[in-house]
């Protein structure tokens, strides 16, 4: 199959960096060699081998047997795929393509093989720790696993990479579609997460939540927490990070007090430049969005904030924390420092 470049909306913020892109990678050197080194990456740390294991509530088109894969509907099923990547383009002309396109791209898209798709995945996590991606707003199945992609080798993560796909119309006028959509998700997030958690030779379970995806991923821990509370499980999760979270403040406030020890794994990556939270923010009646909230209003709940707002670049600056070294590092130091707390 031909690989096939996905434009996003990201496109739009890498188009303003291409020109001092082409520079800046001739200095790098052997960079794209140590960003390939990827946790998911099989034999050794291959960048051809990288995979992401893709867990979706999206309808397949076509029967998931060429791209797009999945599209924008909802489907009663909940499906797994192996997800592999080709390497980042070498050479100077190569690299520089990859900061408009994407560093990364699909070459296929496989059924995990598993008659229960999520008990396949957990078991595929035996004996190593997860990297669990849930994408916000305007996003294809495409976008989101390749970002899933990015974060993991940028990070250099050490285990198991997967994505939960949630149907997303991938459109800019589609907000209240995707917040649907979102909510509806919870069931299929929630059977998800038990899966890996509840399963004592799985890792500790990280999970990395963008914009919208952050509301899905707080309203699943409340609905978890709720049904399934035990001293147990808050040891299970590593690092939970809320990327530029799409969450209204009080809503937020309110889950906090309704998910137990979990909410002190929390780190809320905000940044009062994203623009793209200011329109999600007008479209809420003016009520703030904890993305673009300030530092003194979150640190009182009892959650650790950084505040990333002079690390944006481009017009929008909803996606720094995939596009800025600085702020990756932020979800590194949230693992790690979950990791220093479990083995006390």
């Amino acid at each position: 199959m031909p690989l096939r470049p996905v434009i996003s909306r990201r496109l739009l913020l890498r188009l303003a960096a291409v020109q001092g892109a082409t520079s800046a990678l001739a200095a790098c050197g052997g960079a794209t060699a140590d960003l390939a080194v990827g946790a998911s990456a099989a034999g050794g740390g291959s960048a051809a081998r990288f995979e992401v294991d893709a867990i979706t509530n999206r309808k397949p088109v076509d029967g998931a047997s060429a791209a797009p894969w999945f599209g924008s509907d909802r489907s009663g099923a909940v499906r797994a795929v192996e997800v592999k990547f080709a390497p980042p383009p070498s050479g100077l002309f190569g690299r520089a393509s990859a900061s408009i396109t994407g560093r990364w791209q699909i070459t296929s898209v496989e059924p995990n093989g598993s008659s229960d798709p999520i008990a396949g995945v957990a078991q595929r996590a035996v004996g190593r720790e997860v990297l669990l991606y849930i994408h916000g707003y305007n996003e294809s199945f495409e976008s989101a696993v390749i970002s899933a992609a990015e974060l993991s080798t940028g990070i250099r993560f050490k285990g198991m990479t997967a994505a939960f796909c949630w149907p997303s119309k991938s459109g800019l006028l589609d907000y209240v579609y995707d917040r649907e959509s979102a909510l509806w998700s919870r069931d299929a997030l929630q059977d998800l997460l038990e899966a890996l958690v509840r399963n004592g030779a799985v890792g500790r379970v990280h999970i990395v939540a963008h914009s919208m995806g952050s509301l899905l991923l707080l309203e699943t821990l409340r609905q978890l927490w709720a049904s399934s509370a035990s001293a147990d499980i808050p040891s299970r999760f590593g690092a939970i990070v809320l990327a530029a979270p799409d969450v209204d403040i009080d809503q937020f406030a309110a889950t906090l007090k309704r998910i137990g020890p979990l909410a002190q794994h929390i780190t809320v990556i905000t940044s009062s430049s994203d623009r793209a939270l200011g329109v999600s923010r007008r479209i809420a009646g003016g009520v703030a969005r904890v993305g673009g909230a300030d530092r003194s209003v979150l640190e009182p709940l009892g959650v650790k904030v950084v505040d990333a707002s002079d690390y944006g670049w481009g017009v929008i600056g909803h996606d720094v924390f995939l596009t800025n070294t600085d702020v990756r590092q932020v979800i590194t130091r949230a693992i790690e420092r979950q990791g220093a707390v479990a083995s006390r």
